[in-house]
């Protein structure tokens, strides 16, 4: 076997971990948001978490995120390291991070009341001053986590330097499975009484706790695993003067600035959510959002993942032709796989929801306005895919000042489409936003890559993706008739019947889709289909 077989074999199992760990990670996080519905609903408690969370889980996912700052820093600064220098440096560095984040914990305790006005003024105002009070206790227990945040990042970095990739994709489930425990401990007491002020004050604070207790112990799993690999312990340095230090700070502050500029647009969409006169808007955006990026995540791994290391192979001018080929076979393979899935998303996100949510505090109100807002999310899925692949070949070409431009752009447009979506489409236009920026993301990333690449067959590539679309069309339309019929037979009430419905509407949709599209003949989908077959289906 040549040294580029094992290399791609590597990257190939490496790929693997990370999508295996995604899957049990993001079942996991659906399982965490689906108990925290059934206890809180859309109330006050749920609501206010969605505020209060807003900042701590920011930074989260902006510094203890997989492909982070903080862990691309590290990975790159101990890759070029021999392993006995790992530790003292991993030590200087989580001393200086631990220090500056703990400053950062301290603001938050002192500045949450202002904080959370700041980033959601609506709930200033008469029967929204529960949410409040609860929301600002919450980012007050929930501070810490800011430093927890760049440990987090820190330790993914530090475990992948060390060739352990498995334990780093499946951390986040830990903090899952400690709030699902903490909001058991208190259910029955919560059950009957979640309505009543004092209760819902209980239950936002169980909730933050937890939330503060399982991201503390996916730290903890990663520093025994990081000692035991002996890149460094839980020990203060303070060698600042170190030139890893230097290293880690020139890569990982510039990247944190860029990726945080992509966060912002979060922040606008709660500012707008809190001016929505009813509560429960900020939770139900989360719950819509979740049924989105659960399969989002899972899928966009099984199509990025390979294709990155061959777009950086293709960045070279005399690899152009073949790196357009690849782009098609991206976009193509995103819009295959997320236009069916978003036109089912949008004609039955009732019973979506229904059968996910629909259970303990959460009620047939609290469905109707969450499927709404899943019908929004379902429409803007393939160029939310769309978009990451084509930032991805910008990355490939060693241009990140592309991307970054035309994100801070999108942060105003999309403070000015909240503002025009708002009164017309109500909550869904919050959604309706992030898609009209989406969108137009990708027409400026293909205008600019069109220019970049000496032209791109964009008028070609076109034909197929609405060939897909119209597919997608016909076959929500089928999945929806033939859910009509069901219920129609067997009525609409019952968990078993609406699982049932759901499955048979959505195996209809998906049979409509992959007659259709077959008959497209598109070499990347058949490509793609044989090669899923080949990992999955026996031999």
């Amino acid at each position: 076997m040549t040294q580029q077989q094992k290399a791609s074999r590597s990257l190939a199992g490496i790929a693997g971990i990370l999508a295996a760990g995604t899957l049990v990670s993001k079942v996991f996080g659906l399982l965490r948001q689906q108990v925290i519905a059934a206890a809180f609903g859309l109330g006050p408690a749920a609501d206010a978490f969605n505020y209060a969370y807003t900042i701590p889980g920011f930074l989260l996912v902006l510094l203890g995120g997989i492909n982070g700052p903080f862990y691309s820093a590290v990975v790159s600064v101990l890759a070029k390291r021999k392993q006995e220098e790992a530790a003292p440096l991993v030590e200087t560095i989580t001393t200086l991070v631990g220090g500056i984040l703990l400053v950062v914990t301290v603001f938050l305790v002192i500045w949450a009341p202002s904080l959370i006005d700041l980033f959601a003024p609506g709930l200033k105002v008469p029967g929204k001053e529960l949410v409040r009070a609860i929301a600002i206790v919450q980012l007050q227990i929930m501070a810490p986590m800011a430093v927890l945040a760049g440990l987090i990042g820190i330790g993914f970095g530090v475990l992948n330097a060390a060739n352990q990739f498995w334990l780093p994709s499946i951390s986040p489930l830990f903090s899952s499975i400690t709030v699902i425990v903490g909001i058991a401990a208190v259910a029955v007491k919560l059950k009957s009484n979640i309505s009543k002020p004092e209760y819902a004050m209980l239950g936002g604070i169980v909730l933050a706790a937890s939330v503060l207790a399982g991201a503390f112990l996916q730290w903890i799993v990663q520093l025994v695993a990081q000692a035991k690999a002996k890149m460094g312990g839980l020990k203060l340095r303070f060698d600042f003067r170190h030139p890893g230090v230097g290293e880690v700070m020139k890569i990982m502050l510039p990247a944190t600035f860029s990726s945080g500029m992509l966060q912002i647009n979060l922040y606008t969409d709660l500012f707008f959510a809190s001016l929505i006169p009813y509560t429960g808007v900020a939770a139900a955006l989360a719950n819509a959002g979740l049924l989105v990026q659960t399969p989002l995540g899972i899928i966009s791994n099984v199509i990025l993942v390979p294709l990155l290391p061959i777009f950086a192979r293709l960045a070279a001018p005399e690899n152009w032709n073949e790196l357009k080929v690849r782009i098609r076979q991206g976009l193509l393979l995103s819009a295959f796989t997320m236009l069916p899935l978003g036109a089912l998303m949008v004609t039955l996100a009732v019973p979506i929801v229904r059968v996910v949510y629909e259970r303990g505090a959460f009620k047939g109100t609290d469905s109707l306005l969450v499927s709404s807002l899943l019908v929004a999310n379902g429409i803007g899925m393939f160029v939310y895919l769309g978009r990451d692949v084509l930032v991805r070949v910008f990355y490939a070409l060693g241009d990140g000042t592309t991307p970054f431009r035309i994100s801070t752009i999108n942060i105003f447009l999309n403070a000015i489409l909240d503002y025009l979506f708002l009164q017309p489409f109500g909550a869904p236009g919050l959604v309706l936003a992030t898609v009209g920026v989406n969108c137009c993301s990708v027409l400026m990333l293909l205008f600019v890559l069109n220019r970049r690449l000496n032209g791109l067959p964009l008028w070609e590539w076109s034909l197929p993706i609405l060939g897909l679309t119209v597919s997608s069309m016909v076959a929500g339309t089928g999945s929806f008739v033939t859910l009509k019929l069901l219920q129609k037979v067997l009525g609409v009430n019952g968990l078993l019947i609406q699982l049932l419905q759901l499955i048979v509407s959505g195996l209809v949709g998906l049979g409509i889709f992959a007659a259709i599209a077959a008959r497209l003949e598109l070499p990347e989908v058949n490509a793609f289909i044989f090669r899923m077959r080949q990992r999955f289906l026996p031999k």
